[in-house]
């Protein structure tokens, strides 16, 4: 079984750069679950619509995951609670959180399991991810669904690698997002469990992770609040990951990086 995913989708460049490569990238990896990170593809890149979640969704994505700026964009309430397939953080606080933070997928009559969870350092408080997922995890175990992925939202790549040994042979794999670098570790660790730190960005390349970097500078220099807008022009680049998974046991067999940029151009469109 195959998982196709694509890191954090910014802006109007990276909702352009998901129309255009993910068929293609579909068509080339034929994967059974494709996902999509969709927290920052309003023109702000901070939050989502329901028309950029329907968009992802016609392109080919079978779930959409969020982070961090789920809630940045207000019409999102209301329409979460209707679309299982769209995830914020399993980990957010509070007693009545609106959507879900974890779907479930029939493919082929193998039970699959999607969760999205947020790191704590470095971010905004949330409950304990490792807590959340470890109960969640226990529960789709007892339910014989073996074949999980994760969608780890996270500042660092510490806290992401923790979690990845944490799950370590009770999960397909452990995905990080949210930095918009793509890591160079794409590996299965010791107990079948297939990780990479992050899966990095899609949309605009000259910028500072997606953002125009002149007002980034400015606030490096003056330590002065600034107001950041999403890069328009220039190079994109779309990265992500495609994740081999045996359907029987749940365990990884492979994970393979994708990048797609000025010097890593794509044939296949």
């Amino acid at each position: 079984m195959q998982f196709l995913f694509l890191g954090d989708v910014v802006g109007e460049m990276g909702m352009q750069l998901v129309a255009r490569y993910l068929p293609a990238l579909k068509k080339e990896f034929k994967p059974q679950v494709t996902i999509v990170n969709g927290e920052n593809t309003t023109k702000s890149g901070r939050g989502i619509t329901q028309k950029l979640f329907k968009d992802l969704m016609k392109a080919g994505a079978d779930v959409v995951t969020l982070g961090n700026h789920a809630w940045n964009n207000q019409e999102i309430f209301s329409f979460i609670d209707q679309t299982p397939n769209l995830l914020r953080p399993l980990n957010y606080p509070g007693q009545d959180v609106p959507g879900h933070g974890w779907t479930q997928l029939n493919v082929n009559g193998t039970q699959v399991a999607v969760i999205n969870l947020q790191g704590r350092v470095f971010m905004e408080a949330t409950d304990d991810p490792f807590a959340a997922i470890d109960q969640l995890v226990t529960e789709l175990q007892a339910a014989n669904v073996n074949v999980i992925f994760v969608d780890f939202h996270a500042e660092t790549t510490s806290e992401k690698k923790a979690l990845g040994l944490f799950l370590d042979g009770r999960v397909s794999a452990v995905v990080g997002t949210h930095t918009h670098v793509q890591t160079n570790d794409p590996q299965v660790l010791a107990h079948g469990t297939g990780f990479l730190t992050d899966a990095g960005m899609t949309g605009p390349a000259t910028g500072v992770i997606g953002m125009e970097y002149q007002p980034v500078i400015q606030k490096f220099l003056t330590a002065r609040p600034n107001r950041f807008a999403v890069q328009t022009t220039g190079a994109g680049i779309l990265s992500g990951c495609v994740v081999n998974v045996d359907a029987h046991t749940g365990r990884a067999k492979k994970v393979r990086t994708i990048l797609i940029d000025q010097d890593h151009p794509y044939q296949n469109v």
